[in-house]
Parts: structure tokens; sequence; C-alpha cells
């Protein structure tokens, strides 16, 4: 195998997703190499049911945001919808489905969204 001077260790089992500048987890950068947002700008609301038992859960996928400020949307999301839900690799995820209710209040935060999937 050839040896490549950008390769380098991506994922560890002991600090999970690792940044590939610094070569520290990625919430403990010193570099902050990927503080810049890693969405799109295009915000893509759908609804998902696969791998989770046929429980429904609403994805917001495309933020342009850190992670504290993505962190901090979801949880004005969740709120607005009175469920639980998490932040996951930049996706935020809402338990139920409130496609329509968080596409309203991406709108009254400024963001264009757009329905994906069916």
């Amino acid at each position: 195998m050839k040896s490549s001077s950008n390769s380098g260790l991506v994922y560890s089992t002991d600090g999970g997703r690792m940044c590939p500048e610094c070569r520290r987890p990625l919430p403990e950068c010193m570099c902050k190499a990927k503080a810049l947002a890693t969405g799109d700008g295009v915000v893509r609301v759908s609804r998902q049911t696969k791998g989770r038992g046929g429980k429904s859960v609403t994805l917001i996928k495309g933020l342009a945001l850190d992670a504290t400020a993505l962190a901090l949307l979801g949880k004005q999301l969740r709120t607005a919808c009175g469920s639980g839900g998490t932040v996951k690799d930049g996706v935020i995820e809402v338990q139920g489905d409130h496609c329509e209710l968080v596409m309203d209040t991406l709108r009254k935060h400024g963001h264009h969204p757009k329905r994906a999937g069916g």
C-alpha cells in the first residue's frame, strides 16, 4: 500500500471522530479546522422510520452552523415540537413526525427549509 501524507486516523474507538489536522478527538480539536460549517446551506427536512422499530423521526440536515449553534437550534426545535431528540454528526433528530412544525420554526429563525423524501 502506498503511504500518503494526507492519510491518517479518521475514527478511534477511544475518542470517536478525529480531526485530520491536529489528530485529536473532534470535541478536543485544537486547530478548529472543522469549526466552519459542514452543511451545504440547503436545509432539508425529512421523516425516517428505517432502523427505529417503526417509530418515526424528523431529520433536519444541511444546516450551516457550528456545533454549539446546532445544539441550541436543536433544543429550540425539540421545545417547539414538545418532544425529545438529539444532534448527531450535524443532523438534528426530533422524535415523531413534526415536519411541518419544524419547517415553520426554521422559517421563523431565518432558514429556508425544503421538504425531502416522501
